[in-house]
């Protein structure tokens, strides 16, 4: 399972800050917590974070990408990795 932890910024991207591997067993109380633990103090308010039952973190970042971000259209919302350096955009 890979945790994804980021924010939105304020053109309605989301920017994905950390990624870190778990046990498919962790609990979501545990991961509650281990997210909130991960956001700067300055995303509290504007944080997100998610759990995919993938294997690695590219096929976290896509899923991520397809079910809270992507939109059809030139000015479309961004998923910004800055895990990796990438920026996913179809």
């Amino acid at each position: 399972m890979i945790l994804l932890t980021g924010h939105w910024d304020k053109d309605g991207n989301l920017v994905i800050e950390t990624s870190q591997e778990y046990p498919d067993s962790t609990s979501k109380t545990e991961l509650d917590a281990l997210a909130y633990r991960d956001l700067p103090d300055e995303h509290k308010q504007d944080g997100w974070a998610c759990s995919f039952l993938v294997d690695d973190h590219s096929r976290a970042v896509q899923e991520a990408h397809e079910r809270y971000v992507r939109e059809v259209g030139e000015n479309s919302p961004k998923t910004i990795d800055n895990v990796w350096g990438v920026l996913v955009d179809e």
